[in-house]
């Protein structure tokens, strides 16, 4: 039994198009010419990247080429930008047909998502600046009241009771002297269990290197498959260190995502992580082939809050300013060494 498909191409909710290895649109579905609002002549009398958004066409160019050497993408992102105006995420699967000089591709628009990805990131750095606020406030506040209550019982001892002959103002006194007391006391015991909190925040234990590792491999396997990333490790040196387990899973989850986010278009992502004890000091030495950084240009800024360096969309300036606070927090150090297009090594030195 013969079956036509092109029932599936015209009903698919899914964006189905055929592109040429020249640039252009062959075919288009329309649920794909409806999400972009042009007709299918415009569609195809422009090269696709004008159809692209501005800031996304050098990073989806380098990607096409890579499908023109009959390598097939998986989970690419990119935004395109509708006749009115719109900006429009779009997920791409693409296959590339080589004896026909075309690109078989399936888009599903995550516009959405994406949205919602970038309310919940505001909203994690809003909660995170409102802690740290609220964690100032209450040390200011304490620390600031303990002075002028010690400076009130001090007044208070150098009285001379022998000099109050009326009782009840010396009771009033009494009282004065007793509420003074107890909100030194009061004082003392809410600073220290704000010391304690900090502390229960950052409690240390011993954080085995390939145990965390396996963890985060294993929470975005997808994304390593998909990006045909390899990772490779060598913690023999040192096994573990004194640290936050959860701290350790989100430097891995940050520093692995960002190679794989930030990896050049003509090379697979290759990433290897070693552990060494030079002078002493214990260090992680995490080193990957990606873009990389101009670190004459941004090295003073790259684990400050809200930064970006490339051109990626998806980035939201957050993930090495996470790493960087995890690392100082526990009195450790973290730097970088790295060059456009060639890579980035980072170094973490641990307390």
């Amino acid at each position: 039994m013969s079956l036509s498909l092109e029932p599936f191409f015209e009903k698919s909710l899914d964006l189905l198009c055929i592109a040429g290895y020249d640039g252009y649109f062959k075919k288009i579905n329309p649920a794909f010419i409806k999400l972009l609002e042009y007709s299918i002549e415009e569609l195809q009398s422009k090269k696709i990247s004008e159809f692209i958004y501005e800031e996304d066409r050098k990073l989806t160019s380098g990607y096409r080429k890579i499908l023109k050497k009959s390598l097939p993408l998986l989970n690419f992102e990119n935004r395109y930008v509708s006749k009115s105006g719109k900006i429009i995420w779009l997920h791409w699967t693409s296959i590339p047909l080589p004896s026909e000089n075309v690109i078989y591709a399936i888009a599903k628009d995550i516009t959405y998502k994406k949205k919602l990805e970038e309310e919940r990131a505001l909203h994690l750095l809003k909660l995170d600046r409102n802690n740290q606020e609220l964690k100032n406030l209450n040390y200011k506040t304490s620390h600031d009241l303990r002075s002028p209550v010690n400076n009130l019982l001090t007044l208070c001892n150098l009285l001379d009771l022998n000099k109050i002959s009326d009782q009840e103002t010396l009771k009033i006194f009494n009282l004065i002297q007793q509420s003074a007391e107890g909100l030194k006391v009061s004082l003392n015991n809410y600073m220290d269990s704000l010391t304690k909190a900090e502390k229960s925040e950052s409690a240390l234990a011993v954080v085995r290197f390939s145990i965390v590792l396996q963890q985060v491999e294993q929470s975005i396997s997808a994304l390593i498959l998909s990006a045909n990333a390899s990772i490779t490790h060598d913690f023999s040196e040192i096994e573990s260190v004194p640290f936050n387990h959860s701290f350790m899973e989100s430097i891995f989850l940050n520093l692995i995502t960002n190679s794989i986010k930030y990896t050049r278009p003509e090379v697979s992502p290759k990433i290897t992580i070693e552990t060494k004890l030079i002078d002493g000091q214990k260090k992680l030495i995490y080193t990957d082939n990606g873009l990389g950084f101009d670190m004459d240009l941004i090295g003073d800024k790259i684990f400050k809050l809200n930064q970006r360096f490339h051109d990626n969309a998806d980035s939201k300036g957050v993930g090495l300013y996470l790493v960087h606070n995890h690392i100082t927090s526990l009195g450790g150090t973290i730097t970088i060494d790295s060059k456009v297009n060639g890579g980035t090594i980072f170094t973490i030195s641990f307390k």
